[in-house]
């Protein structure tokens, strides 16, 4: 298991950078939101987790190749905001929206490894989005696919989300649902520091699910 934890010094400097720059965008009124979120279909459900299937949408990100500087995240954080806040080819501004999405190393060097902080395009803006000035944000899409997600509710923390994505892991494995195993998501979901609510994600090796797996069961039992 040891093999499958993220550098713990590395995690605390981004999920604090996290926390501390969706309370900076709130007060300067980028966090005020139209409260548009990702939308999903709920798939399945057990007491650990969801199954989860998103459609393809686009995001505004950040790259980041390492997390060993303590103002590299932030930049990228400001980088972000400026871009929703009319640094782009249009000069429009965009409202808030939700999850702010962090792709993390997992299972791999987290030191040399390429991580992702995005935020998500608001519905309007999906189509034609307004092209960044800055080099360092780019527009990405996601494709259709089905997360396993783990949501809990509190301050991020580099305990709270190593050991969260540790046991989520373990719980898939042991389950028998292939995952994606060198990075995850991070998900936030409100720009306050005392009500946070968090997600976990997994994303879905093709044909892993809970449906699928039960449906083999079934036939092998069967046959």
């Amino acid at each position: 298991m040891q093999g499958k934890q993220p550098s713990t010094h590395n995690m605390m400097m981004l999920l604090s950078g996290l926390v501390c720059f969706l309370v900076l965008t709130a007060e300067a009124g980028v966090g005020h939101s139209s409260q548009q979120s990702l939308p999903y279909d709920l798939m399945s459900q057990t007491g650990d987790f969801e199954e989860r299937n998103y459609g393809s949408v686009k995001w505004a990100s950040a790259n980041e190749t390492s997390f060993s500087m303590d103002f590299t995240t932030m930049d990228s954080f400001k980088l972000l905001s400026e871009y929703f806040s009319g640094a782009n080819g249009n000069g429009t501004t965009m409202e808030m929206t939700f999850p702010v999405l962090l792709r993390i190393p997992f299972n791999i060097s987290s030191e040399t490894a390429a991580s992702m902080i995005s935020f998500l395009l608001p519905a309007e803006y999906q189509t034609n989005p307004p092209n960044p000035l800055d080099d360092m944000v780019s527009i990405h899409g996601t494709p259709n696919m089905t997360v396993f997600a783990k949501r809990y509710s509190g301050m991020m923390t580099a305990m709270s989300d190593n050991t969260t994505a540790i046991n989520l892991s373990a719980i898939l494995d042991l389950l028998g649902l292939g995952h994606v195993q060198n990075y995850f998501y991070a998900a936030v979901y409100n720009s306050t520091v005392t009500t946070s609510l968090n997600e976990m994600w997994f994303v879905a090796r093709a044909m892993s699910s809970i449906s699928n797996r039960f449906d083999s069961s079934s036939s092998e039992e069967m046959g």
